[in-house]
């Protein structure tokens, strides 16, 4: 399903002007790109039932830094196609790899993930070594700590009318991805919405097992990790985060955003901005 920047809402559709779109092959049709801005080509990868949109607040600021942004919408998600070879984050790096080896060449670039997106990066970078310069994960699990216990999302797609809908919405978003009440606004409200219809990546379970920290004892790059202190899928277990990342043999530190939660970049962007241009400035 493709939405179009006509149906969008004015946020999304004001950053989306700022674009190039580009596509790739992806299976059976496409991997849909955007890109901002020129210089140094920083990846971002969003999180699961999620689109480039996930990264609303950040592609600007982070353009405007000197950097070009590339953001996915990985595969089975958003605009792009399903993946050829499975519905979990395993079946993501040869589409990803074989989009960037046409967009950038062989150069290697700095990569950051954000949940979905960081475990996805860590598997791409497991098994193709030479593509990034550093790795950013982000709220990522995949660390052996997160169940499905812990975050309770109540089902949507049955409830025809608008307003119970976005009820729920936005109760799913108050559980998993964002502490503040207050960070719940119009714009998380319409990216939620607009990207959880478009999520065909179904029955994925990787991020409940330790998938991420086998796949950094693999990843030479330098890695760093950002994730907001109030995440819904670590609660009470924060501490366990950095030893579980410290699998990476480069790993070179945690930085832990208050007053935010899963959706940090959206939460706290100002902080986030910094502290990811901290990590990616650090020679």
């Amino acid at each position: 399903m493709t939405v179009t920047p006509a149906v969008l809402y004015p946020d999304i559709r004001r950053v989306l002007a700022g674009a190039t779109r580009l596509t790739t092959p992806c299976g059976a049709g496409e991997l849909v790109w955007h890109s901002w801005g020129e210089g140094e080509p920083l990846v971002l990868l969003h999180g699961g039932s999620g689109s480039w949109t996930h990264w609303i607040r950040n592609v600007e600021p982070l353009a405007a830094s000197g950097r070009r942004v590339l953001v996915p919408d990985l595969p089975g998600f958003g605009d792009s196609a399903q993946p050829p070879g499975g519905s979990d984050a395993d079946a993501l790096p040869e589409p990803l790899e074989a989009g960037l080896a046409q967009l950038i060449g062989s150069a290697a670039c700095d990569i950051a993930g954000f949940s979905f997106g960081g475990m996805t990066a860590g598997l791409m970078l497991a098994r193709y070594p030479a593509r990034a310069r550093r790795l950013v994960v982000i709220g990522a699990p995949g660390l052996g700590l997160a169940s499905r216990r812990m975050v309770a999302l109540t089902p949507w797609r049955h409830i025809e009318d608008e307003a119970e809908r976005d009820a729920i919405h936005r109760s799913n978003l108050a559980a998993l991805m964002l502490f503040r009440p207050e960070a719940i606004d119009q714009l998380a409200l319409e990216v939620h919405k607009a990207n959880v219809v478009r999520d065909r990546m179904k029955g994925r379970s990787l991020a409940f097992t330790d998938a991420l920290v086998r796949a950094l004892a693999s990843v030479r790059c330098p890695v760093w990790a950002i994730y907001g202190a109030e995440d819904a899928l670590y609660q009470g277990r924060m501490a366990e985060v950095e030893p579980a990342l410290r699998a990476a043999p480069d790993f070179r530190g945690l930085t832990l955003l208050p007053e935010a939660g899963h959706w940090v970049q959206f939460e706290q962007p100002g902080a986030f901005d910094t502290a990811l241009l901290a990590a990616l400035n650090t020679r």
